[in-house]
């Protein structure tokens, strides 16, 4: 009887050396970065209460055919000669209606794009986007993630305002489409952040819900694309703020990782 006890002593030995190494494994294997925290008491979005932490989603992989980001040969080859071909654009039927053309604001070293859909009524005005309610909106979002006015680039979809503020129309966002490329190529951002609807479904040449879309990153041309909401939207609904805080998150954290 002694050898068969020997034996079964071996095993057991055995058995409790693997069981301790796999737990070890497991719980290396396990173990995650924690969840960023969220900071409201930087956050100066109003009527929005963060939660303490928010696990951001994971990215979502570019295309493989995806077309590179390329400087179109037929276009300026610089922004403030790009500017004044827009200025005198005809290509579709604003250039009847607006005011001025709205061009873009901010520096050409910029690491952060924000993208809009079209000029408001102020923007058409001033020449300059977001300088209405949703541009102050805009800049308290900004502010949000550490960043200034001062430090990112915002253009729109169109360069002119549709009348009444109306949905871009789909044969206008092609005809304005390639100026918004060439600014990019000319750009070269880290990350682009795409405001509503229209700018996000223009962008990637969707027809997806601003739902299916936010919360995840997409790639333009090889650049990370964060869509959420426009600043409109959260003027007329504050509940959507805190989805918004999320996209904001992901796109402070991109814009960080690729500096």
């Amino acid at each position: 009887m002694t050898e068969p006890r020997a034996a079964a002593a071996a095993v057991a030995r055995e058995a409790r050396i693997l069981l301790e190494r796999e737990r070890g494994r497991l719980k290396f294997s396990a173990t995650a970065p924690p969840s960023p925290s969220v900071p409201s008491e930087n956050l100066s979005l109003p009527g929005l209460e963060a939660p303490r932490r928010i696990p951001l989603p994971p990215p979502v992989a570019a295309a493989p055919a995806e077309v590179p980001l390329v400087l179109r040969a037929e276009l300026p080859q610089d922004l403030d000669t790009l500017r004044a071909m827009v200025a005198g654009c005809t290509k579709c039927g604003l250039c009847r209606t607006r005011t001025q053309t709205v061009f873009a604001d901010g520096p050409e070293t910029a690491r952060l794009m924000f993208i809009g859909e079209a000029p408001g009524r102020d923007e058409d005005a001033q020449g300059v986007p977001f300088v209405g309610r949703a541009g102050q909106l805009l800049n308290k979002m900004i502010a949000a993630i550490d960043m200034n006015r001062e430090d990112v680039y915002i253009a729109n979809i169109l360069k002119c305002r549709p009348p009444d503020n109306r949905v871009p129309g789909a044969d206008e966002v092609e005809q304005c489409l390639p100026y918004l490329e060439q600014q990019i190529a000319l750009l070269r951002p880290a990350v682009l952040c795409a405001l509503g609807l229209s700018a996000a479904q223009g962008l990637l040449g969707t027809k997806a819900t601003m739902a299916s879309m936010r919360g995840k990153t997409f790639s333009f041309r090889g650049v990370p694309l964060i869509p959420t909401y426009h600043p409109a939207a959260l003027l007329r609904n504050p509940g959507l703020k805190r989805d918004a805080w999320i996209d904001l998150q992901r796109v402070r954290d991109v814009v960080r990782a690729a500096t």
